[in-house]
C-alpha cells in the first residue's frame, strides 16, 4: 500500500508538472467564460420553459372558467325547464371545474414564484459573467504583457551570458598576451646579460656589443680632442690680438 501511494503521488506530481507546462492561462480563462455562458444560456432556457408552462396553465384556467360559465348557464336553464337532475349534474361539473381552477391558481402562483427566482438568478449570474469577461480580458492582457516581458528578459539574459563568455575569452586572451610579452622581455634580458645565447644571430652579441662600445668611446675621445684643440686655438688667437692692441697703444703714447 505504501509503494502504491508513493507511485500514485508521483504520477499526480508528474501530471501536474505537465499540465503547468502546457496549460495556457488565456485559453483556460476563455474556456471558463464559455462554460459560464453555457450555464447562463441553460438558465435562460429553464426560465423560458417555466414561462411556457405557466402560460399553458393560464390557458387551461381560462378554458375552465369558460366551462364554469357554460355549466352555470346550463344549470339555470335546467331549473327553468324543471330538469333538476340536469341542473344538479351541471352544478357538479361546475364545482369540479372550480376545484381545478383553484389547483391551477396554486400551480400558476408557484410557477410565477419560480420564474421570479430564476429571473433574479439570471440577472445576478449575467452580471457576474460580464464582470468575469471584463476581468478575463484584463488578466489576459496582463499575462500577455508579463509573458512578453519574460521573453525579453530571457533574451537579454541570453545576450548577457554570451557577452560574459566573450568578455571571459577576451580577458583570457589579454592574460595570455601579457604572459607572452613578459616572457619575451625576460628572454631579451637574459640574452642581453649573456645568460642565454641567441642562436638565430650569425655573430657573437657580446663581442659585437664591446666593439660597438669601443667605437663609441673612440668617437667620443676624438670629438673631445677636437673641441679642446678648437678651444686652445681660440684662446691663443685672443691672446695675440690683445698683444697687438697693447703695442698699438704704446706707439700712440710715444
Amino acid at each position: 500500500m505504501g509503494l502504491t501511494n508513493r507511485i500514485t503521488t508521483l504520477v499526480k506530481q508528474k501530471v501536474n508538472t505537465l499540465l503547468d507546462r502546457y496549460e495556457d492561462p488565456k485559453e483556460a480563462l476563455d474556456y471558463s467564460y464559455v462554460k459560464q455562458r453555457e450555464m447562463l444560456n441553460n438558465l435562460r432556457r429553464n426560465i423560458a420553459e417555466v414561462v411556457t408552462a405557466k402560460k399553458r396553465l393560464e390557458m387551461q384556467k381560462i378554458k375552465l372558467w369558460e366551462n364554469i360559465h357554460t355549466l352555470d348557464e346550463q344549470s339555470r336553464r335546467a331549473i327553468n325547464a324543471d330538469r333538476e337532475d340536469l341542473a344538479r349534474l351541471a352544478l357538479e361539473r361546475k364545482n369540479a371545474n372550480m376545484l381545478q381552477v383553484q389547483s391551477l391558481d396554486k400551480q400558476v402562483t408557484d410557477m410565477q414564484s419560480e420564474q421570479e427566482k430564476l429571473e433574479d438568478t439570471e440577472k445576478r449570474l449575467s452580471a457576474k459573467v460580464e464582470e468575469f469577461n471584463s476581468k478575463k480580458e484584463v488578466i489576459k492582457a496582463q499575462y500577455s504583457a508579463a509573458e512578453a516581458h519574460v521573453r525579453i528578459k530571457e533574451s537579454v539574459t541570453g545576450i548577457s551570458e554570451e557577452m560574459t563568455d566573450v568578455g571571459i575569452a577576451m580577458n583570457r586572451a589579454e592574460e595570455k598576451t601579457e604572459k607572452m610579452k613578459a616572457k619575451s622581455q625576460a628572454l631579451d634580458e637574459m640574452i642581453d646579460s649573456g645568460v642565454l645565447t641567441d642562436y638565430t644571430s650569425n655573430k657573437d652579441d657580446m663581442i659585437e656589443r664591446e666593439l660597438q662600445e669601443s667605437t663609441v668611446k673612440g668617437s667620443v675621445e676624438e670629438e673631445l680632442a677636437k673641441l679642446k684643440a678648437e678651444k686652445a686655438r681660440k684662446k691663443k688667437g685672443s691672446s695675440t690680438e690683445e698683444e697687438k692692441e697693447e703695442e698699438e697703444a704704446a706707439q700712440v703714447v710715444q
